[in-house]
């Protein structure tokens, strides 16, 4: 029959096995491991253990299939209580899973709870200022249990008798500061002892007193000084609980050791005036006043429901350049977000200065585009004995460092890149047989780990690392595939309607809203993200619970778009962003695309009306879902009434605009979705199959490409390594996303304009239809409770596999072509089923387990057409071959012609090869026709493969 044992038992969203839950009523999931065939949940029970009532036992029984996000079946837990929950599992064949336990804790639970008070450094300080806070506790015998409850108006670390408290880098992390501060708890028993002890707790400004704003107009968005709120519950044996909160009978001190320490400007510390022991009894008195207590509401406390910002690797350089000017840079081998961790001996004074860069330009690290970010570190030495230092409240984007003034001969391993994201859970992962699809698959991965960083910023390094929304939106479906991004994405969906909500239902374009710049306009697309990234999640997490908590920030959004609608429910008023940054748009001003930004903005109305329908309809509040379906049906047709005619042509002609009609289904019909996806793919042709899509479109091009079969487009399209293209970047070394798809040059230059990232996942945006689409695999019910496999074999690729870790387990589904033989391989996790697509037509659902299918599979052959002169150069563009041998020729001929040739080159119909060589050599013309004479003949011999 088969073994099966229930495993991945959460409370709550979190993933990193923290026992802490964020609400007195957390949901439960699980799912169940087994071989067993067909294995499918009947029921389960779920058993509570209240620790803290001497053991009692209570159970409850779910019945039917549904493991995900379990209503909580019990009593709400009260502040500081502590279970234990086992759930145990029956399949309908009577298999047994065997049952998982966890023990859970709740946090403070309510305000009344606290009587810790905020503190910051005395008055007359400056507001960013770093200091230390310090308190002793004197403890009367062995503890049986203490928690520190601590958070900040900034950034703090923590340490107990002179050890770190927990392993969270830039805690609390960065919320909208005036409604909502998250704070951790922390098990700190087995760092107290009998009699004295000291807590002592670093604190830096960090997001909360950084100036952020663009062209001089930086400001400070949060008032106030850097302050922190701690306290510390210790529990004897005997019941008796001691309570020692911060209050003004704390101790502080400006930090002379950590002199400066900013988001942007990187962090300075002087060893010289550090006291290793200043956290432990032992620690020196002199210089300490007496905490200045903030009168800050205690509302704004909410425990930490998702994972924190951790180390998650450490990665050794891989070179040592010198530079034309004599400078050391390190290169770590790939772009990063983190910082660094040196290991030097050398005089007392000394001061080792670290600049961060993520390219070289003319061999020295390029900072130009950092714009008012500094990205400096230094560090002072202590003397003596060899030293180790890591900052504690900054991260940096970059793959170079360039070290300044390093006391001695410099040692490559005595420096050490320490990579800093939130603590996601890696669930998504893809091969093919194309390295350069996969490299850039690894390159969207780690763009995404670098800028999931306690909020989802644009990028890591320059004076920006903002949550955009239009990022994020466009995003979202490739960050749920990579990543296990639930809980961290839930938190800034809060933050989200936190601020829509004191901005009169308008999402702001950057969450938390902190911009001058950021006026609160109603911007499609950017502000969709409202309703496109609780809907996303629903889909791939099945979590009704969010959807609920969001739908009326998804409906406020959906009245401020309709409030800028006209009466024809069209969208045409007001500043847009458009497709940003087509790369047919001038450089200086990148909303200026070829696909209208009323276009996009009543393209983006229709989608979020539709979502907050279909949302309506989950939710059980069917009145509301006709409403909304209404307004976007109105919406729809006047779309197509307005900007596409009846044969299938677009107002606005970029292919942005056919990818819009085509995937967010506004075009219907079998007639006009075909004309629709012809024309896109003549678009596509023209613009040389190269990428022609901004933020906006990049997403959709590849779906709607294949949905309207124009498969021999999508893969040039995707397998084109000419700029601007996705594969690019990967030629010339790319480990990341860049922001700009042509961020640096051909000849190896920067983009001259001042926003050029090289970390900026929005681009990446189309590893969401690598899995899909590509291999196939997709959720066709929300959660995976059901599977969708439906393969797209696309031209010049015979491989593609994908893996994902479902709720439910791992799935995988796999193809590949070899000897006129397609294999499609899938795994179907317990406890769910799938629907199966493939290219001859749909077959029947399969259950849980590994399935096969060999089909016969033979491409399309293509015709052999005979290129001369006065070939079409549309015709002879689509043939790579006959194209490359055109080049060669000329390259080997007329060298200086074939540079004018490919500017020639023109991708639509109409022109002719012998026009484009018009001013060409008659020994360069003769040896371009001997080139196609010669490819025709291979072509047309027997036996010779097409």
């Amino acid at each position: 029959m088969g073994h099966a044992v229930v495993s991945d038992l959460r409370v709550g969203r979190r993933r990193d096995g923290a026992p802490w839950t964020d609400r007195p009523d957390p949901a439960v999931s699980w799912r169940t491991d087994t071989s067993a065939p067909g294995w499918r949940q009947a029921s389960a029970r779920i058993t509570v253990t209240w620790l803290d009532e001497d053991g009692r036992t209570e159970s409850a029984d779910h019945e039917g299939d549904d493991c995900l996000f379990v209503r909580w079946p019990f009593r709400p837990l009260r502040s500081r209580e502590r279970v234990r929950l086992e759930v145990s599992a029956t399949g309908h064949d009577g298999v047994r899973a065997e049952g998982a336990t966890i023990t859970v804790e709740a946090p403070l639970l309510d305000e009344a709870d606290w009587t810790a008070r905020w503190v910051s450094l005395p008055d007359g300080t400056p507001d960013d200022a770093p200091g230390q806070f310090r308190h002793g506790l004197f403890l009367e015998e062995k503890v049986v249990r203490a928690r520190l409850y601590v958070t900040a108006l900034g950034v703090y670390e923590a340490e107990l008798n002179g050890t770190r408290v927990g392993s969270e880098v830039l805690a609390p992390g960065w919320t909208s500061y005036p409604d909502r501060v998250l704070y951790q708890t922390h098990d700190v028993t087995d760092l107290l002892r009998p009699g004295h002890n000291t807590l002592g707790v670093w604190l830096a400004g960090g997001w909360f007193t950084e100036r952020y704003g663009f062209f001089g107009r930086a400001r400070r968005a949060y008032e106030g000084r850097a302050a922190i709120l701690a306290q510390i519950e210790v529990t004897y044996d005997d019941g008796r609980r001691v309570v020692a909160g911060t209050s003004s009978g704390w101790s502080c001190r400006p930090s002379d050791a950590l002199s400066a320490s900013g988001i942007y400007a990187g962090e300075s510390f002087d060893a010289r005036n550090c006291d290793p022991a200043w956290s432990t009894p032992s620690g020196a008195e002199d210089g300490w006043r007496p905490a200045a207590v903030l009168d800050v509401p205690r509302r704004v406390l909410c425990p930490a429901g998702h994972e924190p910002v951790r180390r998650v690797e450490e990665i050794a350089p891989i070179a040592v350049l010198t530079s034309p000017s004599g400078r050391t840079v390190v290169d770590f081998g790939q772009n990063i977000v983190g910082r660094v961790r040196i290991r030097v001996e050398g005089p007392r004074g000394h001061t080792v200065t670290l600049r961060h860069a993520e390219v070289l330009e003319n061999g020295e690290p390029a900072t130009r585009q950092l714009r008012r970010a500094y990205s400096v570190d230094t560090y002072t030495l202590r003397g003596g004995d060899a030293e180790e230092w890591e900052p504690r409240f900054t991260f940096h984007g970059f793959r170079y460092l360039q070290v300044d003034d390093w006391p001695g001969t410099f040692d490559p391993s005595a420096v050490t890149a320490v990579v800093c994201s939130s603590d996601l859970l890696r669930t998504g992962r893809l091969t093919t047989s194309e390295p350069l699809l996969d490299r850039f698959h690894e390159n969207v991965v780690r763009s995404m780990r670098g800028n999931f960083l306690s909020i989802p910023t644009d990028c890591p390094q320059r004076d920006e690392r903002l949550g955009w929304t239009g990022d994020l939106q466009v995003f979202v479906g490739t960050a749920a595939t990579l990543f296990d991004c639930d809980a961290f994405l839930a938190s800034w969906l809060g933050d989200l309607a936190l601020e829509q909500a004191r901005n009169g239902g308008v999402t702001p374009i950057v969450v938390p809203s902190v911009m001058p710049e950021d006026t609160g306009g109603v911007v499609a697309a950017w502000g969709d993200a409202t309703t496109v990234v609780p809907w996303t999640l629903y889909e791939r997490c099945g979590d009704t619970g969010l959807l609920s908590r969001q739908f009326p920030s998804m409906r406020a959004w959906a009245e401020a778009e309709l409030a800028c609608a006209d009466s024809d429910g069209l969208w045409t008023r007001g500043y847009q962003l458009g497709d940003w940054l087509d790369p047919k748009a001038p450089a200086d001003r990148p909303r200026e695309g070829r696909t209208h930004p009323s276009l996009v903005a009543s393209a983006y109305l229709y989608r979020s009306l539709d979502i907050v329908a279909r949302t309506a309809r989950v939710l059980g509040q069917p009145a509301l879902a006709d409403h909304y379906a209404a307004l976007a049906e109105r919406t729809r047709l006047s779309f197509l009434e307005t900007y596409v005619t009846p044969r299938g042509r677009m107002v606005s002609e970029g292919p942005t605009t056919y990818a819009l009609a085509l995937v967010f289904d506004i075009a219907r019909t079998t007639e006009l979705r075909a004309a629709l996806g012809r024309r896109l793919a003549e678009i596509v042709r023209e613009d040389g199959y190269r990428i022609g899509t901004g933020f906006v479109g990049t997403p959709l091009i590849m779906d709607a490409l294949c949905v309207a079969g124009q498969l021999d487009a999508a893969a040039r399209l995707l397998l084109q390594t000419e700029a601007p293209s996705w594969l690019y970047p990967v030629t010339v070394g790319a480990t990341t996303v860049w922001e700009r798809w042509d961020a640096l040059l051909p000849d190896g230059s920067v983009n001259p304009h001042e926003m050029t990232s090289f970390n900026h996942y929005a681009f990446g945006a189309v590893v969401d239809w690598l899995h899909r689409g590509l291999a196939g695999l997709a959720p066709a019910e929300p959660g995976y409770r059901r599977l969708r496999i439906a393969p797209t074999v696309l031209p010049g690729l015979t491989h593609a596999r994908s893996e994902q870790l479902t709720p439910y387990g791992t799935a995988s589904v796999e193809w590949t072509v070899k000897d006129d033989t397609l294999t499609v391989s899938a795994l179907v996790p317990p406890n769910t089923t799938a629907e199966v697509v493939l290219h001859d037509g749909p077959r029947p659902d399969v259950g849980p387990g590994r399935h096969s299918w060999a089909l016969p599979w033979r491409r399309a052959a293509r015709p052999v057409v005979r290129h001369d002169l006065d070939a079409d150069l549309a015709d002879l563009v689509d043939d790579s071959e006959a194209l490359g041998a055109v080049r060669a020729a000329l390259e080997e001929h007329a060298p200086a012609r074939a540079r004018a040739f490919d500017g020639a080159v023109r991708y639509e119909a109409g022109s002719t090869l012998r026009t484009a060589l018009l001013f060409a050599e008659p020994t360069a013309l003769a040896a371009v026709e001997r080139a196609l004479a010669d490819l025709h003949h291979r072509r047309t011999r027997p036996g010779t493969a097409r």
